[in-house]
C-alpha cells in the first residue's frame, strides 16, 4: 500500500496520455483521478478520526495546486471538514464542488473563498476547466430535499473528462428514476458503494447504501467499462466483503469488468 510521499510522488509523476485515466483509492469512497494535468479528488477522507480501520494515506497538505475536490454530502468521511479547512488555508489554487444546499455554510464555516466553491444540484451541470460535471441525486437510505428549495443534501457526480466519463455515486441506494437518469451516458468507470444497510445500523445513526447485490444490478444495467466497488473498508460494523460483489457479478453479469481496488495502488482506465 503506497501512502505519503511515495503516493503523492507517483500521482505527480503519472502522465498516461490523452485517452487514459489513472485512479488511486484512498479508502472508503475516496478516490484520486488524474487525466493529463487535471487532478480530481472524489470524497477524500484525510482526517485520522478514531475508529478508522485504514489510516489516511495522505494529508491535507498533500493536495496539489489546481486540484478539484468533490464532496458528495456533509458526512465526515465525504466532506472532511477539518481537512478541507486546512486545504483552503494552505492551498488557495483549488476548487471545491458540493451540493448547492451546503455551499454557503461551507464558505462560512471553513473560510473557503466564495469563488472557489461551486454548488450543483440534481441534473444541473457545470463546466470547470476541461471537465463537465452533472449532479445526480443520491438516496442515502432516502432522498433528502430541502422542503422549500427542493435542493438535495446527497449527490453523486457524472464527470466527463477528456474522452472519458465516470460516475461517482456518492452514498446512495437505488431509487425510482436513478437508472433512467444514468442511462443518458456510457460510463468508462463507475464507483459504487457496497456496504449495504440494516435496521441495527440505521438505529445507531449509520445511514446506509446499496447492498452488494443492488450495486451489481445497477452496474449490470449501466454496463460501465470498469466497475469499482468501494465504501466497504473503513469502520467496524459498516464493512462488506468485496468478493461477495465480484462473485455475484461473475455469475449474474459475466460481461462486467470489476476491479477491487487496493489502497494507494494505481488503476489505469
Amino acid at each position: 500500500m503506497k501512502s505519503g510521499k511515495e503516493l503523492i510522488r507517483e500521482i505527480i509523476q503519472t502522465d498516461e496520455g490523452k485517452e487514459s485515466l489513472s485512479v488511486w483509492w484512498l479508502g472508503q469512497h475516496g478516490f484520486v483521478v488524474k487525466h493529463r494535468n487535471t487532478l480530481l479528488w472524489l470524497d477524500p477522507f484525510l482526517t485520522p478520526l478514531p475508529g478508522r480501520l485504514i489510516p489516511p494515506l495522505l494529508t491535507p497538505e498533500d493536495i496539489l495546486a489546481g486540484s478539484i475536490i468533490f464532496g458528495s454530502h456533509d458526512h465526515a468521511d465525504h466532506i472532511d471538514r477539518p481537512a478541507w479547512k486546512r486545504i483552503a488555508r494552505n492551498q488557495r489554487d483549488v476548487t471545491f464542488v458540493v451540493p448547492d444546499i451546503l455551499r454557503q455554510n461551507l464558505i462560512t464555516d471553513l473560510n473557503i473563498p466564495a469563488d472557489k466553491i461551486i454548488g450543483i444540484d440534481d441534473m444541473t451541470q457545470i463546466s470547470l476547466n476541461s471537465i463537465t460535471v452533472t449532479g445526480i441525486a443520491a438516496a442515502h437510505e432516502l432522498l433528502s430535499q430541502d422542503p422549500v428549495t427542493r435542493q438535495h443534501h446527497y449527490l453523486g457526480f457524472v464527470i466527463e473528462i477528456g474522452d472519458r466519463t465516470i460516475y461517482h455515486s456518492g452514498d446512495t441506494c437505488i431509487y425510482e428514476g436513478l437508472e433512467t437518469k444514468l442511462k443518458y451516458w456510457h460510463f468508462d468507470t463507475a464507483f459504487l458503494p457496497i456496504n449495504g444497510r440494516d435496521a441495527k445500523r440505521l438505529k445507531s445513526g449509520c445511514i446506509g447504501n446499496m447492498t452488494y447485490q443492488e450495486a451489481a444490478d445497477l452496474a449490470g444495467a449501466l454496463k460501465p467499462g470498469i466497475t469499482i466497488p468501494a465504501h466497504f473498508d473503513m469502520f467496524e460494523g459498516n464493512t462488506e466483503n468485496p468478493l461477495m460483489f465480484t462473485d455475484y457479478t461473475t455469475v449474474k453479469y459475466p460481461h462486467l469488468r470489476v476491479i477491487i481496488p487496493n489502497h494507494g495502488e494505481r488503476i489505469i482506465i
